[in-house]
């Protein structure tokens, strides 16, 4: 039986559903669940307990606190579940620190045998994954038609850069930053989003977590570019991150930053969210690793040299 009252605790399951032509679906959301903006009216049934506007080290000290205290980051609103009766709800099992978990929504759904909700829960750790995940959601809620539509667009932009990028001889080194202080390389699915843009990934394996980079390891990769894109955090506030990335004095010493080949990116709306945009996240990679090959419009919301 179709859903008629859905739930997504993960904002790329939201934008799955809404690329999918299901938003009049969709019921309640996360605190973090943001696109398309005309959902931001649902109500919210998930928040965090961190301090969201703090910059990356008190945010990695206070996620580190919760876990080693087996605590759960995320919280469910019981009460608002209860209201919106959804008969599906979205979720995760892939990251505790990222979003709520399936583990956080059983424990909150245990409390209630009144709310009993089809639960789908998606672990994406590469691209293939992507598309299988958006294709088992359209099956899910009753277009599987739509699915195969919306994939059919997306890998054929995913192609038109392959196309393009398969025979560069030369590409360069590069280094993705998820997280700034501590420094953590990206892993799962941006390792494989470099190589098919035309660059050469330093750091990260491709469907494998996020590992955490030491300076010394930064400095000997010594990459040609280096693209910030901490998770979570709009261009605004990765740019203020940036900024104390000069206190290290490893950092003027790299070769991307003594040649101006440092950019600054959208971490909350693109790369960290693994749908549909991620191939928008490819094709901004693909303008800044090849400029040659890919010309990019100007530098605005989504990405942008840093000064």
């Amino acid at each position: 039986m179709r859903p008629s009252r859905i739930v997504s605790l993960l904002p790329s399951c939201t934008e799955m559903v809404c690329a999918l032509g299901c938003a009049d679906l969709l019921k309640g959301r996360s605190h973090e669940c943001d696109f398309p903006p005309e959902i931001r009216a649902r109500p919210v049934c998930a928040s965090a307990r961190l301090q969201r506007e703090a910059s990356s080290a008190p945010i990695g000290r206070e996620v580190n606190s919760l876990l080693q205290r087996a605590l759960s980051i995320y919280q469910v609103d019981l009460d608002q579940l209860r209201q919106l009766r959804p008969d599906l709800i979205l979720t995760q099992a892939q990251c505790e620190a990222c979003a709520v978990t399936l583990s956080d929504l059983e424990k909150a759904l245990a409390s209630d045998p009144d709310l009993h909700p089809k639960i789908i829960s998606l672990s994406p750790a590469r691209l293939a994954d992507l598309w299988k995940d958006i294709q088992t959601l359209a099956d899910a809620l009753g277009v599987p038609e739509r699915g195969r539509e919306l994939l059919f667009q997306l890998k054929n932009r995913v192609v038109d850069i392959i196309q393009k990028t398969c025979l560069l001889k030369r590409r360069p080194a590069v280094a993705c930053l998820e997280w700034l202080d501590p420094l953590m390389a990206a892993g799962n699915w941006l390792p494989e989003l470099v190589e098919i843009a035309g660059g050469g990934n330093l750091f990260g394996q491709a469907g494998q977590g996020s590992p955490g980079l030491e300076w010394e390891t930064l400095r000997q990769g010594d990459p040609d570019i280096i693209v910030l894109m901490p998770r979570g955090f709009d261009l605004e506030r990765a740019r203020r991150e940036a900024k104390k990335l000069e206190q290290n004095p490893v950092w003027k010493t790299l070769r991307a930053v003594k040649s101006g080949k440092v950019y600054l990116t959208d971490g909350r709306q693109y790369f960290n969210r693994p749908g549909p945009r991620l191939v928008d996240s490819l094709e901004i990679l693909a303008a800044i690793l090849q400029p040659a090959l890919f010309p990019a419009p100007p530098p605005g919301p989504s990405w942008q040299k840093l000064p």
